[in-house]
């Protein structure tokens, strides 16, 4: 009986202490990539946005969004740089995943023709 209160101690400790190291080293992962940001990376920020970084500074970065438009970000705001490879990797299984659909399942043109409408009215 002495030794539950220790055991139990050591049971919940342990698992906090893991959790506490792998957080760390998650932000430590997320300060390099913020450090190591180039002109020309493609990245995405926490809030969604893509962009390409064309300069960099100690706390911002000017990401331009679209063609002539450029906008200044803090650095922390960036989440991950997208490279060329992930995104033709994306490209081929969103093409993987049409080619699979049956053609069965299609609906045929006379069947699409007598399908009611939506109207307004």
């Amino acid at each position: 009986m002495d030794l539950l209160l220790p055991l139990l101690l050591v049971a919940l400790l342990i698992p906090m202490f893991l959790g506490v190291r792998r957080q760390k080293r998650e932000m430590a992962k997320v300060t390099d990539m913020q450090d190591a940001l180039k002109v020309g990376d493609r990245v995405v920020t926490t809030s969604g946005l893509f962009g390409t970084v064309v300069e960099l500074d100690d706390s911002t970065v000017d990401l331009e969004i679209a063609e002539e438009v450029v906008t200044t970000w803090l650095r922390k705001s960036v989440l991950e740089v997208r490279n060329e490879d992930e995104a033709t990797d994306t490209e081929a299984v969103e093409a993987e995943a049409e080619d699979a659909v049956p053609a069965d399942t299609a609906i045929p043109a006379e069947a699409a023709d007598d399908a009611p409408r939506l109207t307004k009215d």
